[in-house]
């Protein structure tokens, strides 16, 4: 459910806006109906005026809450009718432009004149739509003159925090009474006495969702003490899904820190015992529901080949899952105190509040800390809220909230959870109940949902001169702050939320999100409300699970998800289903059919006129329809590992507002004509420049937003210089990450004075971060690589570069953290030059971290003792690995080199470096090495 927030715009607020925009004000004028929005405009402000007063109400009150989810619906509804004639406004202001008669863009954009029978069957269409409408909002607002309502009925109002602070760990010291149960136990653990009787000891950690199992079991598992006792250490979220092959598979990713691949039990068993066997390991399995004895004895089978002392601790809410699983009495974790909730709220809660405020708000704090009754999450939620408030008014309404008092079978949310979501901006709330469409335990991907957010339109609170993906990653940000979302292993891209949060989203969102798991379909009631959904396909026969979706015809999302164990494969979608889904489900704004084995699209794609996201990576998709072209609307597609894609639509620069291509790991031979019409785009992560047809490298010249990572392929094909200038990639001050590859052929050995001069005028930005240059055949380098103006770039690969003979002075380069020089035919001395020429102040290569030399056949010399005061003060990684002719001296002092490696140099013969802090040393086929006194 969206309900208003209790000061400032509602969901019906954002309608309201749309309602009152231009050009849609002006082409409703020309169809006649600016009347009727008007109407509507007016009528929908007078139901938002009690909207803060139904919200607060329909906990208690069921007919407030059935008249706001049919107000809910119906607004849907009215959105879609708006979107429909925005999306023509919008188009016909593109095509009756001041230039119109002379520009292109009336070439793009479809247009219909007042006989086309397309405009008569759409202007029926929407006369029908529009007074279904009018009809069923008269009744919503005739029915709220009989609900107890009253009208600006207000409140305090919780903003979004613009500046964040936030850390990507678990810190001890900001976890309150937990001390004592960690410390008992760890002595537990690693008593002898609790380890010497079994050669693997389980251990339990038990206690009601909230109150903190997962976070002990986090700060036992970074404990110094664990760390060094164990030589295996393995993390695994269980869940309710207790899948013996997945978790089984689970356990020895963890152990390996890489994938695997397959599925089959016994394959598997038999290599995580290689990896256990006569190791001692410590495996947390967090939230473990099973009380299946059979499972958890297949499960464990392996774990008896690890050596005497081996440790699993379980993290449960349920006792009798406990009693299975352990070897050990469990350990029930007690609620935290009165003056530990409050010790934890306040830490939070008074981040950035100044010391006066922090006085006169103590008492007040101390209740609200009180009443979340010993559950940290419940504190941390509330604390979260309140920290961007400092007066007494708005922590006496969080403390008076009538929510706190409703009996459990009228409220089956934790209260301060509930209260913590009801105080949310609008936006926020919005953004968070679409999550309830995943799975628990779903690894969410901030990029990824700040993505579908937009698509949406949830993000049209960005008004302060930000994008709106840069709003949008503000939201995230905010739910991340109020513990909405928690960090997945202190990852800073992915992240997870409690179960708990989990629950809240599904019960904020009641009927209009949905997720479903192909074998419930026939346990569950689909909605006519549902707007958002996910399902999970298990099975390759899945038309009649699907078809239950065809009577929804307003849904928005249709997300495809693999099953997370079976993640590396794709599952069969036939024709059929495609071609229904995309017939039928007309209002979808997101797509994604990611994993599924689909090889192409019918061109029935061009109906899904609302369409802002499309998902068809990881797919087996050949070519892609031209009519996906006119999807106007369309944000960000997504073809990422499309592995036989070789061709996008020839008319890809229709697509005026797309703002995010993935095109990596695709096959394309060329990019379309008109790319540069695409000045929206924020992604483009391939441009792969064609030979005789297709857009020049200066296409890129207006994409002046791309942000991100880009690829450029085949610059070979670049017949003049001035076309490497045009693309103007010195003013793409956003790019992270640019690499510019030419094709590694030597049948196509073109002009090497060619390729230098287009590398020459590809110069980037100096904001850019990471550069690679690969298969460059040019003679030299261009001037511009190592100046000392690239101050953020840390990470720099030339790669088969064969023809240059000396290097740039790339130890100018003040950030660069990792170097990596492959495959060079004719470099035969590494001399002064490749540290630069600065200051007497100056150290070269002062941040490198790893520097790697490999495949230089001609490399005779390192001329590494011209610099005073050493270099390479930071170096921890040097890899030295096909150098057959290398014969003089390494760099004499490394402090800090942990990891030195020396393969195939035939002729070397050197004194190795003095490097105290030496962890690895690999030396292999080289003619004569001697050892420093610190390696001996």
């Amino acid at each position: 459910m969206f309900v208003a927030e209790a000061v400032g715009s509602s969901f019906l607020g954002v309608l309201i806006d749309k309602l009152i925009a231009s050009p849609l004000l002006e082409y409703a004028r020309r169809k006649k109906v600016d009347t009727t929005l008007e109407e509507w405009r007016r009528t929908l402000t007078h139901i938002e005026a009690v909207l803060h007063d139904a919200e607060n109400k329909q906990i208690r009150e069921k007919a407030v809450k059935v008249w706001l989810d049919d107000l809910k619906s119906l607004a849907y509804d009215i959105e879609d009718v708006v979107d429909e004639f925005d999306t023509k406004a919008r188009q016909r202001s593109l095509t009756e432009g001041p230039q119109a008669s002379t520009s292109k863009v009336r070439k793009l954009i479809p247009t219909y004149g007042a006989l086309d029978p397309r405009a008569l069957s759409f202007n029926k269409k929407m006369g029908e739509k529009i007074k279904k409408i009018t009809r069923e909002l008269d009744a919503i607002a005739k029915r709220r003159l009989d609900l107890p309502l009253r009208e600006g009925v207000g409140g305090v109002s919780f903003g979004m925090e613009e500046r964040l602070q936030t850390t990507s760990s678990v810190v001890e010291s900001r976890i309150h009474g937990r001390d004592a149960d960690k410390e008992k136990i760890v002595e537990l653990m690693l008593s002898n006495e609790a380890t010497g009787g079994d050669r693997v000891s389980v251990f339990s950690i038990v206690g009601m969702g909230g109150i903190g199992k997962t976070t002990l079991a986090q700060i036992i598992y970074n404990d110094c003490r664990v760390e060094n006792r164990f030589e295996k250490r393995a993390w695994v979220c269980v869940s309710d899904d207790f899948d013996v092959v997945g978790i089984t598979k689970k356990i020895l990713e963890s152990f390996t820190q890489s994938q695997c691949e397959s599925k089959n039990l016994e394959l598997l068993q038999e290599k995580l015992k290689n990896e256990m066997k006569e190791k001692r390991f410590f495996l947390v399995l967090d939230d473990v529901w099973n009380e299946n004895l059979n499972h958890w004895d297949v499960l464990q089978a392996p774990f008896y080949v690890g050596a005497q002392g081996s440790v699993v601790l379980v993290t449960t809410r349920n006792e009798n899952v406990a009693s299975i699983m352990r070897t050990r009495p469990s350990y029930q974790l007690g609620h935290l105190t009165d003056e530990e909730c409050w010790l934890l709220f306040s830490q939070q809660a008074f981040k950035n509040l100044n010391s006066d405020a922090c006085q006169n708000l103590e008492s007040i704090g101390r209740k609200i800390a009180k009443k979340c009754k010993g559950l940290p999450l419940a504190v941390k939620t509330l604390a979260g809220l309140l920290r961007s408030k400092q007066d007494s008014t708005a922590w006496n309404e969080v403390l008076n909230n009538d929510v706190w008092d409703l009996p459990n079978e009228q409220n089956s949310i934790l209260p301060a959870l509930n209260l913590s979501y009801y105080y949310l901006p609008t936006t926020l709330k919005r953004c968070f109940a679409y999550c309830s469409i995943f799975p628990k335990d779903y690894v969410f991907e901030k990029e990824k949902l700040v993505l579908l957010w937009m698509a949406e339109g949830f993000l049209d609170g960005s008004k302060r001169g930000e994008t709106i993906e840069e709003f949008g990653s503000m939201c995230f940000d905010n739910l991340l702050s109020r513990s909405f979302f928690q960090r997945y292993h202190n990852n800073d891209s992915q992240f997870v939320m409690h179960d708990l949060i989990h629950d809240l989203t599904q019960f904020t969102s009641g009927k209009f999100c949905f997720r479903l798991v192909g074998e419930q379909q026939n346990q569950i009631q689909i909605y006519k409300e549902i707007r958002h959904s996910s399902y999970i396909w298990q099975y390759s026969k899945v038309f009649k699970k699907v078809k239950s979706f065809l009577d929804i015809y307003s849904l928005r999302t249709f997300l495809a998800l693999p099953p997370y164990s079976d993640a590396a494969r794709n599952f069969y979608l036939s024709k059929e289903v495609s071609h229904c889904l995309l017939s039928t489900l007309r209002c979808l704004r997101v797509l994604s059919l990611s994993h599924y084995d689909i090889e192409e699209l019918p061109h029935s794609i061009k109906n899904l006129k609302h369409l802002r996201y499309l998902d068809l990576s990881h797919t087996s998709i050949i070519t892609l329809p031209e009519s996906i072209t006119t999807l106007f609307n369309l944000q960000t597609l997504m073809l990422s590992e499309c592995r036989y894609l070789v061709d996008l639509p020839t008319k890809m620069g229709r697509l005026i507002n797309l703002r995010h291509l993935k095109i990596d790991g695709t096959k394309l031979e060329r990019m379309p004509m008109e790319m540069s019409r695409m000045k929206n785009l924020r992604t483009l992560t391939t441009f792969v420049v064609g030979k005789h047809t297709g857009s020049r490298v200066g296409e890129l010249r207006d994409l002046s937003h791309l942000s991100g990572t880009l690829t450029i392929f085949k610059l070979q094909n670049v017949m003049d210089a001035r076309d490497a200038f045009e693309s103007n990639m010195k003013g793409k001050e956003c790019l992270d990450k640019l690499e510019l590859n030419w094709e590694d052929d030597n049948a196509i050995a073109g002009d090497s004075h060619d390729a230098a001069s287009v590398l020459e005028k590809l110069q980037p930005h100096s904001n850019l971060k990471e550069l690679s240059i690969g298969c460059y055949y040019g003679a030299k380098f261009p001037s511009w690589l190592g100046e000392p103006s690239f101050i953020n770039m840390v990470s720099l690969q030339l790669f088969n570069c064969k023809n240059c003979a000396s290097l740039p002075p790339l130890g100018q380069l003040r950030s660069l953290q990792n170097l990596s020089i492959v495959k060079n035919d004719v470099l035969q001395k590494v001399g002064q030059e490749f540290y630069g020429n600065g200051p007497s102040s100056f150290k070269p290569f002062g941040s490198l971290q790893t520097l790697v030399f490999e495949e230089i056949s001609e490399w005779e010399e390192w001329d590494c003792f011209g610099v005073e005061g050493g270099e390479f003060p930071h170096l921890n990684e040097l890899r030295i690995e096909s150098c057959p002719k290398l014969k003089g001296d390494l760099p004499k002092h490394l402090p800090v080199l942990t990891s030195l490696v020396i393969l195939e140099c035939g002729q070397l013969v050197c004194q190795l470096p003095e490097a105290p802090s030496i962890q690895k040393l690999n030396l292999k086929e080289c003619d004569e090495v001697v050892l420093s006194t610190c390696l001996q």
